[in-house]
């Protein structure tokens, strides 16, 4: 039980923020971050070993999500906060809460899986290699998307300041 503890201690905030990114909604993120941990600690003995348990986890997390959404009525529920963690890329922008926000805004137009790669890299802070281990892709894929995303991001921001 202590080991669990320690996973708790050790991810449980990444994996918050990762739900976060994508639910935009407190409640609901800690309610799968809870979810995500009952269910690993019950299913601990299938954890084989062939990835990060940060990797296991977040794969976990996804599911919770995904299943949260095919159980809601009302997917878009509104920002409440913006995580702090930033893409060193585009950091000077997120020190402004009305820019971060702005790019959680854009963050949402884009599709999938740039969406999801680019919440992973940025708010979850996972390395390519886990982001593609997720995937069952590459760890160049999971760079290559996450490079898109990127550019797709920075070319609504200079839409939308050409716009102003």
């Amino acid at each position: 039980m202590e080991e669990f503890d320690e996973v708790y201690r050790l991810y449980a905030a990444d994996i918050y923020r990762y739900i976060l990114s994508f639910s935009r909604n407190e409640t609901l993120a800690k309610d799968i971050l809870q979810n995500t941990m009952l269910k690993a600690f019950k299913n601990i003995n299938k954890f084989r070993g062939e990835s990060s348990i940060k990797t296991w986890l977040f794969g976990i997390a996804k599911n919770e999500y995904l299943n949260s959404i095919r159980r809601s009525d009302n997917k878009n529920l509104p920002l409440d906060e913006v995580s702090d963690t930033v893409d060193e890329n585009i950091e000077h922008r997120f020190s402004d809460r009305f820019q971060a926000l702005e790019i959680h805004r854009m963050l949402h137009e884009l599709d999938e899986p740039y969406k999801e790669i680019f919440s992973l890299r940025v708010f979850a802070e996972l390395k390519f290699t886990d982001i593609g281990e997720i995937f069952g892709k590459s760890e160049n894929w999971a760079r290559v998307t996450f490079y898109r995303a990127k550019e797709k991001i920075i070319k609504l921001l200079k839409e939308q300041e050409a716009n102003l």
